[in-house]
């Protein structure tokens, strides 16, 4: 019996071929810039850094805040309501059936002065619960009417303060059709009067580049439902600074507008005369309305906060400052060596 052999063939076999082309490598290509390698300020907070930010802070923040409290402190303000005392007593519809009917509205007050006050003195109304940012109240103005007289007609954003009769107002929409209407006039207890400066009361910006000299009011208030204060309509826009400070809508419900300014000093003790109009109805909607008069300091209007919140600032960053220098002496923590830090052993990264 003898044994068979398979044939073999003669040549060699080949490795099959791939039919695959090679995947192409998602790797990006080496750059310092793509592997965050360029050289950076990479400080190591040691204990004494720390507490040195936190000293450097209290020592800039605190000052401040004293230099700022003194400044409030030396700002005289007046603050006196008179939407309660301006109207008969009753009920709210009583009030509001007063505002809008036509009895005379004239209401006096007197104010006396407690401290010294140097001019300018700033006379402010505010109002309270007034929503001004209410974003259809926001939008109801024209800009491009209010700049160029060219687009007088451009009223498409201001209903349902747009036209009346059929014809244009200028200047149309909500915001100018409830412009603060109420007025002051002030005299001392020697019957001399305070004249009020109405002149450069609103913003630069906003008389040479929001407000044209050539457009004119037209229409305005002439609508069956009387919203607020009437404009002059042979005085342009520009120089209406009523008109111009009640347009720069308020962010808050509480807010202040600027009135006008008195250009006399006041001695302390001494009594103002205030012969108001009270005819701007906030008595709808439970508002409230403030005669304001205020000195100012270098760092403006009466207002604590910005020294409080400096001073808080400054104070805890000493607290923390004592904090961890206390735990840095009594439970001292040895530091690492920072040789062994990656950017330090490599620099290249590889």
């Amino acid at each position: 019996m003898s044994n068979a052999t398979p044939p073999t063939n003669s040549t060699s076999a080949e490795p099959p071929e791939s039919s695959s082309p090679m995947r192409n490598s998602k790797r990006p290509k080496y750059s310092r810039f793509t592997q965050q390698e360029l050289p950076a300020c990479k400080p190591i907070l040691t204990p004494r850094w720390v507490i040195s930010a936190f000293m450097l802070v209290t020592i800039v923040f605190v000052p401040i805040g004293i230099a700022s409290l003194f400044a409030s402190h030396d700002v005289v303000e007046i603050v006196n309501r008179y939407d309660e005392n301006c109207a008969p007593s009753g009920s709210r519809s009583d009030k509001v059936r007063f505002i809008q009917s036509d009895a005379d509205k004239t209401c006096n007050r007197t104010l006396t002065v407690p401290k010294y006050m140097k001019q300018p003195i700033y006379v402010y109304y505010q109002l309270d619960n007034f929503y001004q940012n209410h974003r259809r109240y926001v939008k109801s103005r024209s800009d491009q009417q209010l700049r160029n007289r060219n687009d007088e007609n451009d009223t498409s954003t201001c209903k349902p303060e747009d036209t009346v009769n059929g014809t244009t107002i200028v200047p149309c929409g909500l915001v100018a059709w409830s412009m603060f209407n109420d007025t002051f006039s002030f005299s001392t207890n020697n019957n001399v009067q305070l004249p009020v400066t109405k002149r450069g009361i609103s913003w630069k910006s906003d008389r040479e580049h929001k407000f044209g000299k050539d457009v004119f009011p037209k229409n305005f208030q002439n609508g069956s439902l009387i919203g607020g204060a009437h404009l002059n309509e042979s005085i342009p826009l520009s120089a209406q600074e009523d008109l111009i400070v009640w347009m720069r809508t308020a962010a808050l419900p509480t807010f202040r507008k600027l009135y006008g300014k008195i250009e006399m000093d006041l001695r302390a003790g001494d009594t103002i005369n205030v012969i108001m109009q009270n005819n701007y109805n906030t008595y709808s909607f439970n508002g409230k309305k403030k005669l304001v008069l205020s000195t100012a300091s270098w760092l403006g209007g009466k207002n604590n906060f910005i020294g409080i919140a400096y001073l808080a600032v400054g104070g805890l960053c000493f607290v923390l400052a004592m904090t961890f220098t206390i735990i840095y002496f009594v439970k001292p923590r040895r530091l690492g060596d920072p040789s062994y830090l990656s950017w330090n052993r490599s620099p290249g990264g590889h």
